[in-house]
């Protein structure tokens, strides 16, 4: 039950208005001009979308990064045709209002692994860590930009995934819980703000969540700046950000305004009114955003001398989201593997390419000089190179297998032959390493002079 003190009703209605038409015809009040207004804008936002998709679909060239743009493109046609039923069905408008709001979240997932692929590409191998493994260490972002991190570690780009990919499980969630709680009349979305309400503990658990996933995008952009260069990367940001800002910030807006400049009607509340123009807002709004993104999100680069492709592909691509679960399982295990201190989840993320193409792990100074992989230390990134260079010697001092011969005849080579300087096993004539030398080797040598 509604509690009257805490959640006041949105709505009551002394005249309903479900029809466009009266008993009389066509009846041009104020709402139903609003209904002509937010219908023949969403129209045309669809067809900017329908458009600009089309053209992505029939150029499907790069599935990996058209996959995401398409599913960007489809942002504001989403917004314009669920704000034109929240204005239509104004009395519902809580509801449209979170499935809405639930698409943001697939956007801003879907423009960060638009953004790996940018990056990818610039890299051997078609691999974002090969990329990664370029950067040197940087500082956060502000505002904790007194701390830093260095790219090339195991969990840099899990964690980074992940701190964008969590909204798409949490904002889909808060949509279910609000939608249920609006049900039930204890959502109180226009009421005071009080902790006693389920609205108020939605919107905090939101604020915090996508705003981990903006900063996650922010440092992902800070770091692959250059590799990003000629690809529009900040138009595209935009044109996702602008709306999400637009439909947020007005609705602040209207909301301050309820009881100042809007009064309620004996048709609407005054919660109403400020939801129905704030829908009507993002109608218009929609438009120029469906256009700006037929330039931010061009269809141009892709097309070639290919002809064209079927469109059925690209619209299951975009709406398959698989490729959204492997990446979040991918980030889960990992975490899972960290916190039980699995061996590759310490130390760097270095991977190369070999000349087939084939990638591998880059392999460490102790693999390098056949360590195990359990007796040998990483390095510290803060190291010197002097205490680098001691610590290296000390190492290869204990851990280094003892040198072995040819033969254990010094005078003769496994062929019978007699012995040359250039009979040597490999390992004695590199005599020294790192200013230490074998003292077997050494006494050897003094009582086998070479002929």
């Amino acid at each position: 039950m509604t509690n009257s003190t805490l959640c006041p009703s949105d709505n009551f209605a002394v005249v309903e208005q479900d029809s466009f038409w009266s008993t009389n015809g066509l009846n041009w009040d104020a709402h139903r001009i609003g209904w002509i207004i937010a219908g023949c804008c969403a129209c045309v936002s669809v067809l900017l979308t329908l458009y600009n998709v089309l053209q992505h679909a029939r150029h499907y060239t790069n599935p990996g990064e058209q996959r995401q743009i398409i599913r960007v493109l489809y942002m504001p046609a989403v917004y314009a045709v669920i704000s034109f039923f929240s204005y239509r069905f104004f009395r519902s408008y809580t509801y449209y209002s979170f499935i809405e709001s639930a698409y943001e979240s697939v956007t801003l997932s879907a423009f960060l692994l638009l953004l790996i692929e940018f990056v990818a590409a610039t890299a051997s191998g078609h691999n974002v860590d090969n990329a990664i493994a370029r950067k040197d260490k940087n500082k956060l972002p502000f505002p904790f930009c007194i701390w830093r991190y260095r790219p090339t570690k195991a969990y840099f780009m899990y964690t980074l995934k992940w701190s964008v990919l969590q909204y798409v499980i949490i904002r889909p969630a808060i949509s279910i819980a609000g939608i249920i709680c609006q049900a039930y009349g204890v959502l109180c979305e226009s009421g005071p703000w009080s902790f006693k309400t389920a609205n108020s503990y939605l919107e905090v658990i939101d604020a915090v969540s996508i705003t981990i996933a903006l900063y996650g995008l922010i440092v992902f952009y800070a770091l692959t700046k250059d590799e990003l260069k000629g690809r529009r990367p900040l138009a595209k940001f935009l044109s996702i950000k602008l709306i999400v800002m637009f439909t947020f910030y007005q609705g602040l807006v209207f909301e301050a305004l309820e009881g100042r400049v809007i009064h309620a009607t004996q048709y609407w509340t005054e919660t109403n009114i400020a939801n129905g123009l704030n829908a009507l807002a993002t109608c218009i709004e929609m438009v120029f955003f469906s256009a700006f993104m037929i330039w931010a999100f061009s269809a141009s680069e892709y097309k070639g001398n290919d002809g064209t492709t079927s469109v059925w592909r690209p619209l299951w691509d975009s709406i398959n989201y698989t490729d959204f679960v492997i990446e979040i399982a991918g980030s889960l295990k990992f975490f899972f593997d960290y916190i039980f201190r699995k061996p590759y989840t310490r130390g760097p993320r270095v991977t190369i390419t070999e000349l087939d193409g084939k990638t591998r792990t880059k392999m460490n100074l102790g693999e390098a000089f056949g360590v195990g992989s359990s007796q040998y230390t990483a390095y510290s990134p803060s190291e010197s190179v002097t205490e680098m260079n001691a610590r290296v010697s000390s190492d290869e001092n204990i851990r280094l297998a003892p040198y072995t011969y040819v033969s254990p005849h010094p005078n003769l080579h496994p062929s019978g032959e007699g012995m040359t300087g250039t009979n040597i096993s490999p390992a004695s004539s590199r005599g020294s390493l790192d200013g230490y030398r074998e003292p077997r080797l050494v006494d050897e040598a003094k009582q086998y002079p070479l002929r």
